[in-house]
């Protein structure tokens, strides 16, 4: 497709959000998945950076952030047994 083409295609759904106004529901849960996704990408990192000395490093990825971002600290202790005892 063209670019032009892509740009009037995006223009026009924000004019129509604008307009019409986006349901705030389906957004709010958007909006809240992803800062718990990159809350967990943080916890892995840090996890990374305390668990060196002990060779524990889980790899920060899609599954890994959201396992971390949904369950907390608990979720960051079980990727890291897994990673301690099973890999």
């Amino acid at each position: 497709m063209e670019p032009i083409v892509i740009v009037g295609i995006i223009v026009g759904l924000i004019l129509l959000l604008l307009f019409a106004g986006a349901p705030l529901k389906p957004i709010r849960f958007a909006g809240q998945g992803i800062i718990r996704l990159i809350i967990g990408a943080i916890f892995l990192f840090f996890l990374n950076v305390l668990g060196n000395r002990l060779g524990i490093h889980v790899p920060i990825n899609l599954a890994t952030s959201a396992v971390a971002g949904l369950l907390g600290i608990p979720g960051v202790a079980a990727l890291a047994a897994i990673d301690y005892w099973v890999v």
